[in-house]
């Protein structure tokens, strides 16, 4: 039998559409979004389905949404097929934001809390640098030293003294992404290209994430975590920073805190679930990121997503 692992996707999987045939064809899945949009007293729905999408992209709306597409496709799973989640997977994770509908499903908040907290966390992390001093970008056919060695050269700045440039995701596949002050994201991609890394591109992004820079958001987090903090996971959750299993509430809080301003160790995450027997991942929601990345560093694991009701219709043959 496979062992399953489900995974949630970040920020970049949202599109304009998103759950809205999931609504149409499941009570279920339409259960899910009203929950949400009565939580946050807003028709968030409603964005994710007909946009428009430069309202979608804003960080505080992203958030709560791509965990709504998640939740929505998984109790959809849950009622048509007639078990629970902790019957089918090993483990869960999800990238950044991710690791919030992670663990919703695993039972760790209810889909209101989760709203609430992605919300706050959006806001929080979209007024932790003034628009336009931090910026990400995507450099492409790297691995995590070098990129290391690249965000501590061009910290130097110029003028005189230093800023902020640090690793954001190590996505894996040679996939890295950074982020810091612009003017340094910016010298660092200009490294890279003298390095020789394949590609190196500024991402359309509204704030530089996981990176220090996040500090005030990470503060904002940790008050909201000690109103609401999380139940035992009804089955363990591989967290972005420790790359590790984790059941406690507490240590989870600490590393949901931490995770706004560290980088998200998403190759590590995929290792370890490998190394714990998954052979199979189980991407739920919105995009097809996380199966992506899953191939190519575990390429004898299976990887398969699911977010729409005919993947949905697929994915329930082979549970």
């Amino acid at each position: 039998m496979p062992v399953h692992a489900f995974i949630f996707p970040g920020q970049g999987s949202q599109a304009v559409g998103m759950g809205r045939d999931l609504a149409a064809a499941f009570p279920a899945a339409r259960e899910v979004f009203e929950e949400v949009d009565e939580t946050l007293r807003q028709k968030l729905s409603r964005l994710m389905f007909e946009g428009p999408e430069e309202e979608l992209r804003l960080t505080e709306n992203t958030q709560p949404a791509l965990m709504a597409h998640s939740l929505a496709t998984l109790r959809v799973l849950e009622r048509e097929g007639g078990w629970k989640l902790a019957d089918k997977a090993a483990v869960v994770a999800g990238h950044s934001l991710g690791e919030y509908s992670a663990l919703a499903a695993a039972g760790s908040f209810k889909i209101a809390e989760a709203a609430r907290l992605l919300r706050l966390r959006g806001e929080a992390m979209q007024k932790a640098v003034p628009p336009g001093e931090g910026a990400m970008a995507a450099l492409l056919g790297i691995e995590l030293p070098l990129a290391r060695e690249i965000c501590e050269a061009a910290a130097d700045a110029p003028e005189g003294g230093r800023q902020v440039v640090q690793p954001a995701n190590d996505n894996g596949g040679g996939q890295v992404v950074i982020s810091g002050h612009k003017a340094a994201v910016e010298r660092a991609i200009a490294l890279a290209k003298e390095r020789g890394v394949k590609r190196a591109l500024l991402l359309p992004v509204s704030a530089p994430f996981h990176c220090s820079l996040m500090a005030p958001a990470a503060d904002a987090m940790a008050e909201a975590l000690e109103k609401s903090p999380p139940a035992p996971p009804l089955v363990p959750v591989i967290a972005n920073v420790s790359a590790a299993k984790e059941t406690e509430p507490a240590g989870i809080v600490r590393l949901l805190v931490e995770q706004v301003t560290a980088t998200v160790r998403w190759r590590e995450s995929v290792r370890m679930m490998v190394d714990l027997g998954v052979d199979s991942f189980v991407e739920l929601g919105a995009g097809k990121v996380l199966a992506g990345l899953a191939r190519r560093i575990a390429p004898d694991a299976a990887a398969v997503s699911a977010g729409t009701p005919a993947e949905i219709e697929s994915l329930l043959k082979t549970l």
